[in-house]
């Protein structure tokens, strides 16, 4: 069970950094959203665990939202706090790789080692163990070489797991998050989240914080859910942080580098912690030991919520139960089909996402207006493409191309829609105005790979293109091919095995190939079909032995 409440807690850490990250100096910049719907929507946690895999499912108004999920084989990383060694510094991008003892080294720029507090007034918290501060790519930084070495040791704090090729990001800015505070060793500020809104409110919440943290003993970031505590609940949260912290830096000083010397929160600290709050309706649990172990966490921390903690034991999954399963695989499909009749079309490529916005069998109710038409179409797209990026946890780069409209009113209309649904994104998102192109330009924070490389790997048949060749190109590969065998004057008689489809191509459509080949190279030529062939694959089998000599003859 102990690996378990691991596998959940570490979706938790995956949530504190999103948590933290929506409060951040202009994490909500170009958006708007009602806080009055905010509030009143509908929204419940359910929790699917077993000793292989769990599930997190986050529904708004009963519709799947988010998904998390979680296996012994992820090696989730995000919020671990390693002892690493330089393996290597480069001067030229200002950064160094940090060996972990994970396989990957790590990554570390300049601008997430500790050179104290800059000026200005930033008092939030952005989940990446910067504490609150700006953007230090903003600032004038020493260079990287002249603090660390290679072989050095540091400790440093994950902020992003690896995602394919890339290590982990690194920060030596190290934050540990509680339910109602985030501590920052290394930092002096002392913020309040930007969630909370009324100035008498923060300033109340302030004057408390500072009155929690003694003298040169870091700083603290008050948690949106802190809206209500008193000063002891803050004191009591503030020495469980400053006591785990000094723990950690005792891990430190008695291990070796690379070590892990403290890993993020179980289940009790972690999706509890950072996920439910009076914000949700219910949490559903289909694990008795889990639920128990919510039901203690909750009693301790808020037991005004205990009456939304419920196990759910019915006669079908959890999962099944609120249609999560089949709203998870439609997660995969290409095109994403609008109630309008529209669709729109998400591509992943390596440099970013592609989403194509059409207009499809919706064609209004007259023909009259199209431009209303178009409009119609792209709002229900602004929306649903909103949900998809939380559901599939796309991020990096997106362009959206909407439907060309002529009406700047209209693109301006089509833009705050997005925005304001962007709202509910607990990750940094931002959209930029229309392109000279007609194209929205957006970013959506990465911390993590998404839901479909997570899940996914390269396809064997295509290598990761997505298509094949057809039957009649695979012939033409064929012909080539065996010219190439007859010029080496090596072979005498070549057996092809190839797909049916690409038999019957030949059958159907160039009967006398086989005759004309035969003819032109001289070789002693058959062809068989095989269902176990992938479409696009083909095999020369050399001699009475069958001998495989494909890739002697076919071009790479």
């Amino acid at each position: 069970m102990d690996h378990l409440l691991l596998l959940v807690a570490r979706l938790a850490r995956d949530a504190v950094g999103a948590e933290q990250i929506r409060d951040a100096p202009g994490a909500g910049e170009g958006r708007a959203i009602d806080s009055t719907s905010e509030n009143e929507l509908r929204r419940e946690i359910l929790v699917s665990a077993t000793h292989q895999e769990t599930w997190v499912a986050l529904l708004e108004e009963n519709e799947l939202a988010e998904v998390m999920f979680d296996r012994p084989d992820q090696n989730r990383l995000l919020g671990d706090i390693f002892l690493g060694r330089v393996d290597a510094v480069l001067p030229g991008i200002q950064a160094a790789f940090v060996d972990l003892g994970t396989g990957k080294a790590g990554f570390l720029h300049v601008g997430d080692l500790n050179f104290g507090d800059e000026d200005g007034d930033d008092d939030e918290g952005n989940g990446n163990g910067r504490g609150g501060r700006g953007p230090r790519r903003s600032r004038k930084l020493p260079p990287i070489q002249e603090h660390l070495q290679k072989g050095q040791t540091i400790l440093v704090q994950v902020t992003k797991e690896a995602i394919g090729t890339k290590g982990p990001r690194l920060t030596a800015e190290v934050s540990l998050p509680g339910r109602f505070l985030v501590y920052m060793p290394h930092s002096s500020r002392v913020g309040v989240s930007r969630k909370i809104e009324g100035r008498d409110q923060r300033s109340k919440l302030r004057k408390l914080a500072k009155g929690v943290l003694p003298e040169n003993s870091g700083g603290i970031i008050v948690r949106t859910v802190s809206e209500e505590v008193n000063e002891q609940t803050l004191q009591k949260e503030f020495q469980r942080l400053h006591e785990r912290w000094k723990k950690i830096q005792q891990n430190a000083s008695s291990r070796s580098a690379p070590a892990l010397v403290h890993g993020e929160a179980k289940l009790i600290s972690g999706v509890i912690r950072d996920l439910f709050s009076d914000k949700f309706d219910a949490l559903r649990v289909d694990s008795k030991a889990i639920y128990n172990e919510v039901v203690d966490y909750v009693r301790s921390v808020d037991p005004d919520l205990l009456d939304r903690v419920h196990l759910y034991d019915g006669p079908v999954s959890l999962f099944d139960k609120y249609g999560v399963e089949e709203e998870i695989q439609k997660a995969f499909q290409r095109t994403v089909r609008l109630k309008s009749g529209g669709h729109i079309v998400i591509d992943p490529t390596e440099a970013l996402v592609s989403i194509d916005v059409n207009t499809g069998k919706f064609t209004g109710k007259g023909k009259k207006d199209p431009e209303q038409t178009i409009l119609r179409t792209n709002l229900e797209a602004a929306r649903t493409i909103t949900k998809q990026l939380r559901l599939r946890d796309i991020g990096g780069i997106i362009v959206v191309d909407f439907i060309d409209m002529e009406s700047q009113e209209n693109r301006e209309k089509v833009i705050r829609e997005l925005r304001t649904h962007l709202g509910r994104d607990r990750a940094r998102t931002k959209a930029f105005e229309v392109s000279n192109l007609g194209l929205v330009e957006m970013t959506r924070q990465r911390i993590r790979p998404s839901l479909f490389n997570a899940l996914t790997h390269i396809c064997t048949s295509c290598g990761g293109i997505g298509r094949v060749y057809t039957p009649a190109t695979v012939v033409r590969r064929i012909e080539r091919s065996l010219g190439r065998a007859a010029a080496s004057k090596e072979e005498k008689r070549i057996v092809v095995r190839v797909h049916p489809e690409v038999a019957l191509r030949v059958i159907e459509e160039e009967p006398g190939l086989l005759k004309r080949l035969r003819s032109r190279t001289r070789l002693d030529l058959d062809m068989r079909d095989d269902p176990l062939m992938r479409l696009d694959e083909f095999r020369l089998l050399s001699g009475p032995a069958e001998t495989d000599v494909t890739d002697k003859y076919v071009a790479a």
